[in-house]
């Protein structure tokens, strides 16, 4: 008996050790075709919108555009690599943006205050949909859709009239720009024109390599990976799946409320209809860059090239001359659909090893 128990620990440790090295083969190798296909989108893009895409504002202008997408999406590639879902993400933005809009301009509010108002409103839908999903074992999908509802409901109680918030401190930190030293073009005069971001598109990044390392090197993130990829074996390595997967949804509320203030600094206005079709976009943003839907295999990075390849899909159908909105869903469904293909194939592949 006692030789049994000193051998069944290794096994068991190896199997862990393998299946991680797996995870992480199927991650980076989704992540190369994301990078891959990005390169080829923004080369057609060039070649459709002219040289001035190749000025290095014009990729910060995405990252500017799509900075509160790209917050939300890596929280929605958290909770997809434990195998969940999180579809309320953008009724949570609307919320916090028309919240925060009716602070400030209706009350008198300062930003400060706002900021919390926005973490708070995320932290508790991150921490009731969490719980629900965990420990309750109801399914994601219908949790957050009642979430979705809940929070789309509760801006046109907030208010239902839209409106710019005209709140003196606010809009110096909406119209403040971060200029980037020695990069940028000359204009027809010869005078240097520095790029700049903003400063949605700061905290964007930060979170982008906060959860690269926390997903690629702390326990916590190794226990995402190994949920998603299977809870029972998760389970029997000491995992606490319940807790673990309850995390995943308090991350994914939190970034919602920062990534809705951020929102809300990028349009300046508080409306029930802001950020309509946000969660499917950060849907499709983590399954471009290579989060599965059955969970165990993502990057954050893959999620950021996902999120700027979507917008230069969107650049590119406008630039062709189809501007009506149902060409940039016809086409984004066709990635989707090549994505899902490659992850299959992906998966078979490593099956039939």
């Amino acid at each position: 008996m006692g030789k049994e128990k000193t051998i069944a620990k290794p096994l068991s440790q190896n199997k862990s050790l393998i299946k991680q090295f797996n995870m992480l083969t199927d991650t980076n190798k989704l992540l190369t075709i994301t990078i891959i296909v990005f390169v080829v989108m923004y080369i057609c893009a060039v070649i459709f919108e002219g040289k001035g895409f190749l000025s290095p504002q014009a990729l910060f202008n995405i990252l500017i555009n799509n900075a509160a997408l790209l917050i939300t999406a890596c929280g929605m590639s958290v909770v997809m690599i434990t195998g969940g879902i999180d579809i309320s993400v953008g009724g949570v933005v609307a919320l916090v943006s028309m919240s925060c809009a009716v602070y400030l301009d209706y009350h008198g509010g300062n930003v400060p205050v706002s900021i919390l108002i926005a973490l708070g409103i995320g932290l508790a839908f991150g921490v009731f949909q969490g719980f629900l999903v965990a420990y309750l074992d109801i399914q994601p999908f219908i949790v957050t859709l009642a979430g979705m509802f809940f929070a789309r409901g509760m801006t046109t109680i907030v208010n239902s009239e839209p409106f710019n918030v005209t709140n003196e401190s606010f809009v110096a930190l909406k119209d403040t720009r971060i200029e980037i030293p020695f990069i940028g073009t000359y204009n027809k005069r010869g005078i240097f024109i520095p790029a700049y971001i903003n400063i949605g598109v700061v905290v964007a990044l930060a979170v982008v390599v906060f959860f690269f390392i926390m997903l690629r090197w702390t326990k916590l993130g190794r226990h995402f990976y190994a949920v998603g990829g299977n809870p029972q074996s998760a389970m029997m390595l000491g995992i606490n799946v319940k807790r673990t997967r309850f995390i995943s949804h308090v991350i994914s509320g939190l970034l919602a409320g920062i990534g809705g203030y951020v929102y809300f600094m990028y349009v300046g206005s508080g409306s029930p209809s802001n950020a309509q079709g946000m969660e499917m976009n950060a849907i499709a943003s983590s399954i471009i860059g290579g989060t599965m839907l059955t969970g165990g295999v993502g990057n954050i990075i893959g999620t950021l090239f996902g999120v700027m390849t979507l917008s230069t899909i969107k650049d590119i159908v406008a630039s062709a001359g189809l501007s009506d909105p149902w060409w940039t869903g016809i086409t984004i469904a066709a990635m989707l659909c090549l994505f899902l293909v490659i992850q299959s194939v992906v998966i078979s592949n490593k099956d039939r090893k």
